[in-house]
């Protein structure tokens, strides 16, 4: 499986970091916003090509697959492309920043019948498996699920301190990992509702919001999102069922009492992200439809659509 990443930041290289445990897999080529990042990724992880266009790497006869790690704007039209040159992807969440743009990854995907898959991260870090799996196994239901995704990020930087050449997204970007799994958790979400704080003067996003959920199953969740917290940084969960309490911090799971649970023969690693790519080139061997395929995923983007359609009409009260 010859792979080209493109988007070789902070989440970039924890691809590439995955991709090195997977047997079969090579890392062909590298594309980032300079060249000479480029040229050092593709030397670090042994890429015989890097360049500064992802056109360069879908022209490639020696690329079987795409892994997208670019800005959020890029990703319908990049992922669109991917798949025009006969490349499968995975694309790095959000799919997209509309919905109008997710209609038309899945439209592209249903013509072409390659894999595109999703980043949505949380179906395959060990806690929430192993909470999924007592789902599928009928041993918890959710109840409420109530969820912190925080951040400081005042100042347009990545997880590696260096700036950004695009603006980060609370809705987007990090509410689609809780809208998602909820909805993978818990059913079909049925009720949403959010409200956003003030934008900020530099980067005109909403630096704090607040969204409820409601799936068919009755499940109710509360998601919490800031971008102004100076204290302990990621998305927390708390799953109140009818048979327990579980708090999944990343690949790490506790009960509610802080007791720790034994997630790791959950899978084949405790890394959530080598686990999304062992996924990806599984789904491409075999042929088949990846969990968090665009497909699965879609309706996610629904939601997030209408939400943001009232976002919008409560900026047009104030």
């Amino acid at each position: 499986m010859r792979i080209a990443l493109a988007g070789a930041g902070a989440f970039g290289e924890k691809h590439l970091d995955g991709l090195k445990n997977i047997p079969g897999v090579e890392i062909v080529s590298i594309i980032s916003r300079t060249a000479e990042q480029a040229a050092a990724v593709a030397a670090k992880y042994g890429a015989r090509h890097s360049s500064t266009e992802l056109e360069d790497a879908l022209a490639r006869d020696d690329v079987d697959a795409v892994i997208l790690c670019t800005p959020t704007q890029m990703h319908a039209v990049q992922a669109i492309a991917c798949m025009d040159a006969g490349k499968h992807v995975q694309v790095e969440i959000p799919l997209s920043d509309s919905w109008a743009d997710a209609e038309a990854v899945v439209a592209k995907q249903q013509e072409t019948g390659l894999v595109c898959m999703v980043g949505h991260t949380r179906r395959f870090n060990p806690s929430h498996q192993y909470v999924h799996n007592k789902i599928v196994a009928g041993e918890f239901a959710v109840q409420q699920m109530d969820v912190q995704t925080y951040f400081f990020r005042r100042k347009n930087m990545n997880a590696k301190g260096e700036p950004r050449s695009w603006t980060d997204h609370l809705l987007w970007h990090h509410a689609a990992h809780t809208i998602d799994l909820f909805a993978y958790q818990s059913g079909r979400i049925v009720t949403a509702n959010a409200i956003q704080g003030p934008k900020h003067p530099e980067l005109g996003i909403a630096m704090d919001m607040s969204i409820q959920l409601k799936a068919e199953t009755g499940a109710i969740c509360t998601l919490s999102l800031s971008f102004n917290n100076d204290g302990p940084l990621g998305t927390f969960f708390r799953y109140i069922g009818d048979t327990g309490t579980y708090i999944a911090r990343y690949d790490d799971l506790v009960n509610g009492k802080e007791e720790p649970i034994d997630v790791s023969r959950v899978d084949v690693s405790m890394n959530g992200i080598e686990l999304q790519d062992r996924e990806f080139v599984a789904a491409i061997r075999e042929g088949r439809e990846p969990n968090s395929s665009v497909g699965k995923v879609l309706d996610c983007y629904r939601v997030i659509g209408e939400l943001a359609e009232s976002l919008k009409a409560q900026d047009g009260w104030s």
